[in-house]
């Protein structure tokens, strides 16, 4: 394997995996393949590359595709790789749970309501004005309204802490070790 070709690999492997954490599953596929073609399929590279095909296949759909990638990859060489593998077959053999419908909230699809593309549009267009705006005016608090009697708790705060200093000093001058 030459050195243009790993890095054309190693580029399609970072795009693959933008294109996976943005969403973009099918996109991510066809990156994560074109990388592993260019790579060897034992190398660490080459393992870690499939792993992250593994979860783009699972992701886009493709169970039978993740399963068949995951079983071959239980034999790779690297025994962190096989270990993966092993690990997200588990996960993709398991059994899928079925949730009772009351568990469930049906959200509704607010696009097939009649007046919806108005309102979308409508706000999808920030309005522009000519005039400029005005710089937001300084909000003033009526004095009268706010509560400024004396809760006496910075009092009992400064008594306590006096009370504390004046022991620790009798005792230093008493001999009494701290």
């Amino acid at each position: 394997m030459n050195a243009e070709s790993l890095e054309i690999a190693k580029t399609r492997y970072q795009s693959g995996k933008i294109a996976f954490e943005s969403g973009q599953y099918r996109e991510a596929v066809e990156n994560l393949e074109k990388a592993s073609a260019l790579l060897a399929r034992n190398s660490r590279l080459g393992g870690e590359v499939e792993i992250w095909l593994v979860t783009a296949y699972e992701a886009a759909g493709r169970n039978d595709d993740a399963i068949a990638l995951c079983e071959r990859l239980k034999r790779h060489p690297y025994s962190e790789t096989s270990k993966q593998a092993r690990r997200l077959l588990y996960i993709l053999k398991a059994p899928k749970l079925v949730r009772p419908s009351e568990w469930m909230t049906e959200i509704p699809d607010l696009g097939t309501l009649p007046d919806n593309d108005l309102k979308i549009r409508a706000a999808g267009k920030p309005i522009k004005s000519s005039q400029p705006r005005k710089p937001a005016e300084p909000e003033f608090i009526d004095l009268s309204q706010v509560n400024t009697r004396d809760n006496r708790f910075i009092w009992v705060a400064l008594i306590v802490i006096g009370l504390t200093i004046s022991y620790l000093v009798w005792l230093s001058f008493s001999g009494t070790p701290v």
